[in-house]
């Protein structure tokens, strides 16, 4: 199971490597910076908006199958994006990777949960975190090294003997399972599912593009996604075969793990947009040097992640979660005091610190909503935590990025200018614009790059210390919500009898 995520993990990170590269009219395909935000965009989308809908028919028509049915369309798009001849094929062949991404990723958990005894599960959902980190973390590296020897292409091509080999396993490995209730579908709730998550999701991606709530491109089908979703509430909570029964959010263990993936990949993803432009723009380092100084976070998930089970049964899934998320809360906050000449194994330390605290509250999340489950909704369980960490990380992305960008154009206004007036506003949308057009002034644009470093590291520390609020808010609705240690068990009095017990 861990080895089917990987390719699925590891094509995101790999890909924002190459989005220089893909740009390039010689070397790449020559995609506009639109075209790039789509290529990205498009897998989000499918892959949100399709994460419940193959949650749900896994339960129904077998996990394994739905494994394998995603991880043959991933392979397959894998290969036609590797070999996209322009910028509109390639974002086609990105939204089918989505489609297969959405099949395997609530699968994985799904098997996971129903292999496994309740008194295993947690140490292996441990495993499964594990090797979701150890992607995050190697994608940029390996990203790096393919870009280095091979075409641009061959960032997606790497996805294709994964996924061979994955397939393999899976069919010696991997048990069938699925929902024994052969109930109905519920085919007007999956399809409610399906539009309001696109349509919110879609409205999300618009706003981190433009940078506005207010566009009606923005909020126009963000708010028709919300109400589209409301009326799946609405449908679920009166069907007599519900695809997800809603009732369920009316169980605190369930609701409040939820609600603290979603926080936290708010907040986490929101500030690690940023990391990316301050070790490669701000700093100087080359892609793979930055790739590779994501290691720590990686050894923190790949070290406490297993160990996180054996800290929810010693202390209980409260008290381990909402101390995570306070530790999460003041490592972001710890970005806030980064300068741009802060010895790098200052923000190493940050790293492995914040990796070993998120090392311990995704599992135990993550087992908290599989256990508030029947096994055999196990697929719907999965797919919900994982749609909730894609909604989450996109908000946080949107939100939080639109901020930086805010506060970086504010600063810069006064240095820009040194520009002829119809270049200031393109050259002042960003750190990498600014860049640019101190590249293109030559000798007389070297004026920006240091105003334009410290516009960075203002937005930088601002966003920093609101993604550290949102991780506060988390920590703060475990610490209310999320039942406590458990007791143990009581073992029954036997009755006095003196005739033989019949078992």
């Amino acid at each position: 199971m861990v080895f089917s995520l990987l390719a699925i993990v590891l094509d995101n990170t790999i890909l924002n490597v190459a989005l220089k590269v893909i740009s390039d009219p010689v070397a790449g395909i020559g995609a506009t910076q639109s075209q790039l935000e789509w290529a990205i965009n498009s897998y989000t989308l499918v892959f949100a908006g399709l994460l419940f809908t193959f949650g749900v028919l896994g339960d129904r028509y077998g996990r394994k199958r739905m494994l394998q049915v995603g991880m043959v369309l991933f392979g397959l798009a894998s290969l036609a994006s590797a070999y996209s001849q322009d910028p509109t094929q390639l974002i086609f062949a990105r939204a089918a990777m989505g489609l297969g991404g959405a099949a395997v990723m609530p699968a994985t958990l799904a098997i996971i949960s129903n292999v496994f005894a309740p008194e295993e599960r947690g140490k292996a959902i441990g495993i499964w975190a594990g090797g979701v980190g150890l992607a995050i973390a190697i994608g940029p590296i390996t990203g790096g090294l393919l870009l280095e020897h091979f075409w641009w292409g061959s960032v997606f091509l790497i996805n294709v003997p994964v996924v061979i080999v994955s397939f393999v396993l899976t069919a010696f490995l991997v048990p069938e399972s699925r929902n024994p209730d052969k109930a109905q579908l519920d085919p007007i709730g999956v399809l409610l599912s399906i539009i309001g998550l696109i349509g919110v999701v879609y409205g999300i991606i618009k706003g981190g593009e433009l940078g506005s709530v207010t566009d009606p491109q923005v909020w126009l089908p963000g708010l028709a996604g919300i109400a589209v979703l409301a009326a799946f509430v609405w449908h679920e909570r009166r069907t007599a075969h519900p695809a997800f029964d809603v009732r369920y959010f009316a169980i605190p263990k369930f609701s409040t793990a939820v609600a603290s993936v979603g926080l936290v990949f708010f907040s986490m993803m929101g500030v690690m947009f940023f990391l990316a432009f301050y070790l490669q723009i701000v700093k100087g380092y080359s892609p793979l040097q930055a790739g590779a100084l994501v290691l720590p976070f990686a050894a923190a998930q790949l070290i406490f992640s297993p160990l996180s089970a054996g800290m929810v049964r010693r202390f209980g899934a409260k008290i381990v979660a909402t101390t995570s998320l306070v530790v999460v809360a003041a490592a972001l906050a710890s970005y806030s005091f980064l300068q741009v000449d802060t010895s790098i194994w200052v923000f190493e330390l940050i790293g492995f610190v914040q990796g070993a605290a998120m090392a311990n509250i995704n599992p135990p999340a993550t087992e908290a909503v599989m256990s508030s489950l029947p096994r055999e909704k196990a697929g719907v369980g999965s797919a919900m935590t994982n749609t909730v960490r894609q909604v989450g990380g996109a908000l946080g992305v949107a939100i939080l990025g639109s901020l930086l960008s805010a506060t970086y154009r504010d600063n810069m206004a006064a240095s820009l200018t040194v520009l002829p007036e119809n270049l200031r506003h393109a050259a002042g949308e960003s750190i990498t614009a600014t860049m640019g057009a101190a590249e293109a002034l030559g000798p007389q644009g070297a004026v920006l790059i240091a105003p334009a470093k410290q516009a960075f590291m203002d937005g930088m520390h601002l966003t920093a210390l609101c993604g550290a609020l949102v991780a506060l808010v988390g920590a703060a609705v475990v610490a209310k919500w999320l039942p406590g240690k458990e007791a143990p068990a009581i073992p029954a009095a036997r009755p006095e009898n003196k005739e033989p017990a019949v078992v």
